[in-house]
């Protein structure tokens, strides 16, 4: 039974990110989990879950490009700019085109600045933006420079019980971004107001929706709940380098091994194909930034 590994996990609505590391912790009997970027209680979808060793892949994860399939309601605004925040403002949406509202996402594609929710993890004089909120202070988040990659708008549907508009679409964007800051924005920019009424990630990096696992079928497997061993974790995640028996060595011990001209970071497995470790170039030397292997 593997000990060590990644596991995707198809996260439910209603439980936050910290819900399911405490359910897989349970699960593996043991303290040693993680997860590789929060989700909010509302979303669902790809949830990254190292476990024991493999909790030091997770800062990789982390940084990872992300895809998510949204809807976003325009005519309404919320606190959180989402569907679970009190809503504070609604604006008649049906006049707007089509048109418009596909050059207001098309306005939010490339590298941008993008303000994230107040309503948001990000800590501000130390203290989370949320918390903050909630005891009825103004917060201003200073902007992040992100990437939304790809934005494509799937269906834009006009109810006929209120007078809103709610646009589909699918996101691929760079780790730090918000898409209830997209919703938000779009919706400013034309002049109604929006928020984020569903959200689905449905990959990070290279691990997607087709290799996740709900938390039924994990608790039918327990406790042998490893997706994706660590050293197929490796593989999955970064460029790959073998190491002869010698660098093998060395590389155990935490020492530097010749540069090889691998653009970094990249994992280093020995001759029998288990991973070594994640190493970077500099300097002409390939130095490890983590060690998987044990000594």
């Amino acid at each position: 039974m593997n000990t060590d590994g990644l596991i995707v996990v198809d996260k439910p609505a209603g439980m936050t990110s910290h819900d399911v590391v405490a359910r897989i912790r349970r699960l593996a009997k043991t303290r040693r989990v993680g997860h590789g970027g929060t989700l909010d209680p509302m979303a669902t979808g790809v949830l990254i879950i190292g476990v024991n060793r493999a909790t030091r892949l997770l800062t990789y994860v982390i940084g990872a490009e992300k895809s998510y399939a949204a809807t976003i309601r325009l005519g309404e605004s919320t606190i959180t700019d989402d569907a679970e925040g009190e809503m504070t403002a609604t604006v008649p949406a049906g006049h707007v085109t089509d048109e418009a509202i596909r050059a207001g996402l098309a306005a939010q594609v490339g590298e941008i600045d993008q303000v994230p929710s107040a309503v948001s993890a990000i800590k501000i004089n130390g203290e989370r933006a949320y918390k903050r909120v909630r005891e009825g202070e103004t917060v201003e988040i200073p902007a992040r420079r992100i990437t939304v990659h790809r934005l494509d708008v799937l269906d834009i549907r006009r109810p006929a019980d209120r007078d809103v508009v709610d646009v589909d679409i699918d996101v691929t964007c760079s780790s730090g971004t918000y898409i209830r800051a997209i919703a938000r924005d779009l919706g400013t920019g034309l002049g109604i107001g929006g928020h984020l009424t569903a959200l689905r990630r449905t990959a990070v990096g290279g691990m997607t929706l087709d290799a996740a696992s709900t938390l039924a079928e994990l608790e039918e497997r327990a406790p042998d709940v490893i997706g994706l061993p660590l050293t197929e974790a490796a593989r999955r995640a970064f460029p790959q380098r073998i190491a002869t028996e010698e660098e093998t060595r060395v590389l155990r011990h935490g020492g530097p091994l010749p540069a090889v001209g691998i653009e970094g970071p990249y994992a280093v497995f020995d001759p029998a194909g288990e991973v070594l470790a994640v190493v970077s170039e500099r300097d002409g030397r390939a130095r490890a930034e983590i060690v998987l292997a044990p000594a």
